[in-house]
């Protein structure tokens, strides 16, 4: 039967030989980046910088799949990708051409008005989406319903409901 110190003894053992192995691919990788380093002729500071801005130095942002529009609000300067529920700013748009930036513009203009013909010819059934304008004000507090979902309880209680509808 193994005693305590003898476990421990092959622990530090092994402890020594891990040390070693890492020491030694360390100084192999070190061997490489000195390497490296010299043949791009960079320095220290070179990388420095690098690690600072959290940019990639000399390498050009990637390039849009062809065939991809981005969008760009001109007053604020965000963008959108195109895909996805589009913001605020272009949502309502009739023609989001002139929103449109960068490389496959032309086919972005041809999809835009595609798909503003198909959703011309196509009506929707039920509720509208989208916020609604109120139908009724509370003439006290001056809260609003759009009359869409459960009724407030200002308006609930009430048996007759034309008062409070907005002219």
């Amino acid at each position: 039967m193994s005693t305590i110190e003898s476990i421990q003894a092959r622990i530090e053992a092994l402890q020594a030989k891990a040390d070693a192995l890492i020491a030694k691919q360390s100084e192999s990788a070190l061997e490489k980046i000195h390497e490296l380093m010299s043949r791009h002729s960079l320095t220290v500071s070179d990388i420095e910088k690098y690690s600072r801005s959290g940019k990639k130095a000399g390498r050009a942002k990637s390039a849009r799949k062809p065939g991809t529009v981005a969008y760009q609000d001109p007053k604020t300067g965000a963008t959108w990708s195109g895909r996805g529920r589009a913001p605020a700013w272009i949502a309502n748009a009739k023609d989001r051409s002139k929103f449109a930036v960068g490389a496959g513009t032309a086919q972005g203009k041809a999809k835009t008005k595609a798909k503003t013909r198909v959703t011309a010819k196509r009506k929707r059934k039920g509720q509208p989406r989208g916020p609604q304008p109120a139908l009724y004000r509370d003439p006290e507090s001056g809260a609003t319903w759009s009359g869409r979902g459960r009724a407030p309880a200002w308006l609930a209680s009430a048996e007759d409901r034309t008062p409070f509808l907005i002219a």
